[in-house]
């Protein structure tokens, strides 16, 4: 009978800490997040510097938490997965450094994560069926490309944005007209609420 893969992922590229437990590479056991949008808030956008001494409080507990959920122990675990990047670098070094010293004090092999290829792969996740070639519009907080998924280690990227992504650029319109951070929820909240409206106005006349 085939041993089930059980890989522990640790995500730190911008500001959030997240530890997952995945089966299979398909089958999510637990994913914990711990959120510093309240934190930075009040400064419009990540401050970098803030971000990572966050990460530096959060890893331990998160990571523990996430093994309780999935109810597994690290003698379970056959790879540390952390983010790798792009990210901030500072952010990142936080999940990096935390992953190399648990997977060599528990002899667990380390695979770094691409942080876009994860979120490609985040979509064998939702649909458990997919399997490469396909097309995938990647639309993050600091990446907006489209990328033809040849196969599972092999992409092409056919097109992006030359300047900001579209998650970064609905923070800056968020901030000039003072919705504040994160910009994202906000703007689309904004958007339903206005096209709600005009079409109530529409059908009045």
């Amino acid at each position: 009978m085939k041993k089930d893969v059980l890989t522990l992922g640790i995500e730190s590229s911008c500001d959030e800490t997240s530890v997952a437990i995945v089966k299979n590479g398909r089958e999510v056991l637990s994913n914990i997040i711990d959120t510093q949008i309240p934190i930075h808030e009040k400064y419009g956008g990540v401050v970098p510097e803030i971000a990572s001494r966050n990460h530096i409080e959060a890893i331990s507990r998160v990571t523990k938490k996430a093994l309780e959920e999935a109810k597994v122990s690290l003698a379970d675990i056959d790879a540390i997965t952390p983010t790798y990047g792009p990210g901030l670098v500072g952010a990142l070094l936080v999940g990096l450094s935390y992953a190399k010293a648990l997977a060599f004090a528990n002899g667990i092999p380390l695979v770094g994560v691409n942080h876009i290829q994860g979120h490609i792969a985040a979509n064998y996740i939702t649909y458990k069926e997919l399997e490469p070639p396909f097309l995938c519009i990647m639309m993050s907080g600091g990446n907006t490309q489209i990328i033809q998924v040849k196969s599972y280690t092999e992409f092409e990227v056919l097109g992006k944005t030359r300047d900001d992504a579209i998650g970064e650029a609905f923070d800056k319109v968020a901030r000039v007209v003072g919705l504040g951070y994160p910009g994202g929820p906000k703007v689309d909240k904004l958007a339903k609420e206005r096209t709600s409206q005009h079409r109530i106005a529409k059908n009045t006349f």
